[in-house]
């Protein structure tokens, strides 16, 4: 394999990026915001999948008790 570039590609080094401080803290502070209804959607795909199985193998009826 070769180490050099190819015509159609090119290698790029970032050595710095300048941006402000409270541009920074407005990017973070939405991508906190964007992350919110993420993890909601995440967490509820999770429960269907585990509630199916749930159902699918019998799960949790021993974590209720005996029925009398």
């Amino acid at each position: 394999m070769s180490t050099q570039p190819s015509q159609t590609e090119s290698r790029v080094i970032v050595t710095d990026i300048d941006i402000s401080f409270t541009r920074l803290v407005v990017f973070f502070i939405k991508a906190g915001l964007a992350a919110v209804p993420a993890a909601i959607i995440v967490w509820i795909i999770l429960m269907l999948i585990f509630g199916g199985l749930g159902m699918l193998f019998g799960f949790g009826w021993w974590m209720h008790g005996p029925t009398i």
